[in-house]
């Protein structure tokens, strides 16, 4: 076995004339929290449909799990968790019935032992006897994992797993990762989400179905080339509709009682920004998602 845990290269994904993932090289150690970002469409789920062995690539090669994607599909998805953005588990099984359910199609050698074990770890047992139907989104979301874990797999394949979920739950549910995470399990996770992003140890971002750039969260920003000023003060929504349209400007947007620009020509923007006396303007970093919006523009021009 490699490296690492995924282990893959040039892999291509149609659907008819649509290339959907086009040579996408990747790589994530073991251990690593890696974010998969990108907009809808990128290819972000087709690739994690890939990588758990639930599609066939058109091209390219590979490993997941150290086995070939393949000739070893059905391995992989034996020994890998694969969680969906949306809640599939039948909604008139208890909490406790459906870890039971899964433990059975794991054929795991003591189910009620692992079940037990999970609904532990996973502050479950106050639910054990509700209805999966009857939770919150959050709870959902958590007995989801749970049974994504169940059998102890070596990586995790999470797609939007927070979406729609509120911010307690969602830093509840980061906090479960990074601890499995600690302890060796390599988690492989798409967002849109910027705070979820900046948990990760790597983000790697997705466009038009390959890799636009990728690396640490604080070295994506800084390698950005991105300009960013904020100023606050009456009248900045106004002054927004207006510089998002002005010479320099690729976003401008408000952030609570802040306005902030962004782009990759110094002189411009500040020649631009410079017409707004009534602002003091300040330089700062900028944002996960300053950059995500500047690569958006980026792509589409």
């Amino acid at each position: 076995m490699s490296e690492f845990v995924i282990d893959v290269h040039d892999l291509r994904k149609s659907f008819g004339p649509n290339l959907v993932v086009d040579r996408l090289t990747l790589q994530v150690a073991a251990g690593e929290i890696c974010g998969f970002l990108g907009a809808n469409g990128s290819g972000k789920t087709t690739t994690i449909r890939m990588l758990c062995g639930l599609l066939v690539p058109d091209g390219g090669s590979g490993t997941c799990l150290g086995f070939d994607l393949f000739r070893d599909a059905l391995r992989i998805r034996r020994d890998a968790g694969y969680m969906t953005q949306r809640f599939s588990f039948y909604d008139d099984l208890t909490v406790a019935e459906t870890l039971d359910f899964v433990a059975a199609v794991y054929e795991l050698d003591d189910r009620r032992q692992a079940v037990a074990n999970i609904i532990a770890r996973m502050e479950l047992g106050g639910f054990a006897d509700r209805l999966a139907g009857q939770l919150s989104g959050g709870w959902k979301q958590r007995l989801a994992l749970a049974a994504c874990v169940l059998h102890e797999p070596k990586l995790l394949l999470l797609d939007e797993p927070t979406a729609g979920v509120d911010a307690a739950a969602r830093r509840e549910f980061w906090d479960l990762i990074h601890d499995m995470a600690s302890e060796g399990l390599t988690v492989l996770v798409s967002t849109h989400y910027m705070d979820e992003a900046e948990r990760c140890k790597r983000i790697v971002y997705l466009s038009n179905g390959h890799i636009v750039t990728q690396g640490a969260p604080e070295d994506v920003r800084s390698g950005a080339g991105l300009i960013t000023f904020e100023a606050s003060g009456s009248g900045i929504d106004e002054a927004a509709r207006e510089l998002r349209h002005a010479p320099g400007v690729e976003a401008a947007a408000v952030f609570g009682g802040a306005l902030r620009v962004a782009g990759t020509d110094r002189a411009a923007l500040e020649q631009t920004i410079s017409v707004h006396r009534e602002f003091a303007w300040h330089e700062v970093e900028p944002r996960l998602e300053d950059v995500f919006i500047h690569l958006l523009t980026e792509q589409a021009s």
